[in-house]
C-alpha cells in the first residue's frame, strides 16, 4: 500500500452515517426492524419449502437458496451498519473492508446468477414440461446452485484484486454506509483504463449476462405462451413466472443502476440511498412476493405458523 508520498491506509471512515446522536438511534432503529423482518421472512421461506415435502422440487431448491444467499449477504454488511451507527468512530478496518465488499459482492452476484437459473427452471417447465424431469435432475440442480455461488466468487475476487491493488493516496474517507465498489473505486489512486474497463466487464459478468439469459428464457415462455390453446394453461403460467419477474426487475433495476456505467457519474447521496435499496428492499421484499404471489408457497407457510401456535 506505500507507494510515493503514499501513506499506508490502516482505516476507512464511512461518511454516509449522520452526525447526530437522534439521528444515529432513527436509523439504528430502522434498519434493525427491516432486518429482523428479513430474517423472519426467508427463514420462513426456507423452512416452509424444507417442512413441505410437495414443494421439494428445483423451483423451489432455487427458492430456499436465493433466500439462504440473502440472508447470508445481508448478515456481511447489515451488523457492521448497526454496529457503526452507534459508535464514535464510524471506521472500518482495511482488511475488513476488503473482507466485507469480497463476501459482499461475491454472495450478490451469485443472487444474480441464481435468478438466472430460475428463469432456466421456468423455461423448462414451460417449453420442455415432457422432459422437464428428465433435463432438470438433482445433481444438475445442484451443479447450477455450486455454479452461480462459484460464479459469483469469481466476479468478486476479479473486482476486490483490481480495487485494492492500488494506493488509497486520495484519502480514507469512503462516501457510504458499507464498503461498496463506487465509493473505494473512487477514492483508490493510479486508476488506468485498464482498470475502469477490468471493473465494467466484471460488472457485465455479474449482471449484463445473467439478465440476457433470462430475457432470453422469458423470449421462449413467452412465444409457448402465446401458442397455448388454453386460457387456463396461460393463467398459469403467468402467475408461475410473474412474482420471478418482479424479483428480477427489482434486483437487476438497481445492480444496473449501480454497477454498469461510467465511474465519474457517480454521486455519493443517490448511490447510498440506491445501496440501502438493493441491500435491504430486495431480501425484503423477495418473500412478500413469492408468497404472495405462489398459492404452494402461502399453503405450506400457513402450515408453519399454524403448527407454531
Amino acid at each position: 500500500m506505500l507507494q510515493g508520498n503514499c501513506t499506508a491506509v490502516l482505516d476507512f471512515i464511512l461518511l454516509a452515517f449522520p452526525i447526530h446522536p437522534e439521528h444515529q438511534v432513527l436509523l439504528f432503529l430502522g434498519i434493525s426492524i427491516v432486518y429482523a423482518t428479513i430474517i423472519t421472512g426467508n427463514l420462513l421461506i426456507v423452512v416452509a419449502v424444507w417442512g413441505d415435502s410437495h414443494l421439494h422440487t428445483p423451483m423451489y431448491l432455487f427458492l430456499v437458496t436465493l433466500s439462504v444467499v440473502e440472508l447470508c449477504y445481508t448478515a456481511v454488511v447489515v451488523p457492521q451498519i448497526l454496529v457503526t451507527s452507534l459508535q464514535e468512530r464510524k471506521t472500518i478496518t482495511f482488511r475488513s473492508c476488503c473482507t466485507q465488499m469480497f463476501l459482499f459482492i461475491g454472495l450478490g452476484s451469485a443472487d444474480c446468477f441464481l435468478l438466472a437459473v430460475m428463469a432456466y427452471d421456468r423455461y423448462v417447465a414451460v417449453c420442455r414440461p415432457l422432459h422437464y424431469s428428465l433435463i432438470m435432475t438433482q445433481w444438475l440442480c445442484i451443479q447450477l446452485v455450486a455454479g452461480s455461488v462459484l460464479s459469483g466468487f469469481l466476479v468478486s475476487s476479479m473486482l476486490v484484486g483490481l480495487i485494492f491493488h492500488r494506493p488509497f493516496c486520495g484519502g480514507h474517507g469512503v462516501e457510504h454506509f458499507f464498503c461498496d465498489v463506487p465509493p473505494l473505486s473512487q477514492l483508490a489512486s493510479n486508476k488506468t483504463k485498464l482498470d475502469e474497463v477490468g471493473i465494467f466487464l466484471s460488472g457485465i459478468m455479474a449482471i449484463a449476462v445473467p439478465f440476457m439469459l433470462i430475457c432470453t428464457s422469458y423470449v421462449s415462455i413467452a412465444a409457448a405462451v402465446l401458442q397455448s390453446r388454453s386460457a387456463d394453461s396461460r393463467r398459469r403460467t403467468i402467475s408461475a413466472c410473474s412474482s420471478h419477474l418482479a424479483v428480477v426487475a427489482l434486483q437487476y433495476g438497481c445492480c444496473c443502476f449501480m454497477y454498469l456505467r461510467p465511474s465519474a457519474s457517480f454521486s455519493p447521496k443517490q448511490d447510498q440511498m440506491l445501496s440501502m435499496v438493493y441491500t435491504l428492499g430486495t431480501p425484503l421484499l423477495n418473500p412478500i412476493i413469492y408468497s404472495l404471489r405462489n398459492r404452494e408457497v402461502k399453503a405450506a407457510l400457513g402450515k408453519v405458523i399454524s403448527q407454531d401456535k
